[in-house]
Order: C-alpha cells, then sequence, then structure tokens
C-alpha cells in the first residue's frame, strides 16, 4: 500500500510540473504530458526510489531522478510532438529541476514509509 501512496504522490507532483512547463510553457497536449508523466513515474520509481536510494543517499537519488527526467522527458516529448530539439531540450531541462527539487522532498517520505529505514537521508 505504501508503494501505491508514494507513486501516487510522485505522479501528482509529476504531472503537475509537466503541465505548469510543458503544457502552459509549450504548449504541449494534456495527453502527450500524461503519457510522459506515466511513463517517467515508472522508470524513476524503479531507477532513483528503489534502487538508487537504498544503496546511496538522498543528493545521489535526486540527481539521478533529474537525469532520468531529463532524458525521458526530451525523448518523449520530441517523440510525441515533433517540436524542435533545442525547445524540447530547454522545457525537458526546467522539467528536470523542478521535478528535482520535488524528487529530493518526496525522498524523505519513501525512505521512512516505503524503504523503512530508520537511517537518515544525508547528502
Amino acid at each position: 500500500m505504501e508503494h501505491l501512496n508514494a507513486l501516487l504522490m510522485k505522479g501528482a507532483m509529476t504531472l503537475v510540473a509537466l503541465l505548469i512547463v510543458l503544457t502552459a510553457g509549450f504548449g504541449v497536449s494534456f495527453g502527450n504530458v500524461l503519457i510522459i508523466t506515466l511513463v517517467l513515474g515508472a522508470v524513476s520509481y524503479l531507477m532513483g526510489d528503489l534502487f538508487i536510494l537504498p544503496k546511496s543517499n538522498n543528493r545521489n537519488a535526486t540527481i539521478a531522478d533529474a537525469g532520468v527526467t531529463f532524458l525521458v522527458v526530451w525523448l518523449l516529448a520530441l517523440a510525441l510532438t515533433g517540436a524542435g530539439a533545442g525547445a524540447m531540450a530547454a522545457a525537458a531541462a526546467i522539467s528536470a529541476g523542478l521535478i528535482a527539487l520535488g524528487e529530493y522532498f518526496l525522498h524523505f517520505y519513501i525512505a521512512r514509509k516505503v524503504l523503512d529505514t530508520n537511517k537518515p537521508l544525508t547528502n
């Protein structure tokens, strides 16, 4: 149940961030943003939250999440919209920064509730 809660929080945070950046800033449709959110959520949850975070620390997991976010948003936005690579790279960079900020704080919840670890998340 805790995985579901974490995924819902991550999904909501990601959807809001991508709607602000991609839809409001770059004109990407809601449907495309939803697809990007679902793919990004699955990939980054498995990689950053369940694989890297327990073996490393919050900083490294956040940096990994930012890198994954940039690549997934950039490549999917290019494939789904046909927009220019430069514009989508800018959109992906802004999205990655915004989502990384949220991920930093989400990792505290994941460490406590999902991973059930008492070790502090040091940087």
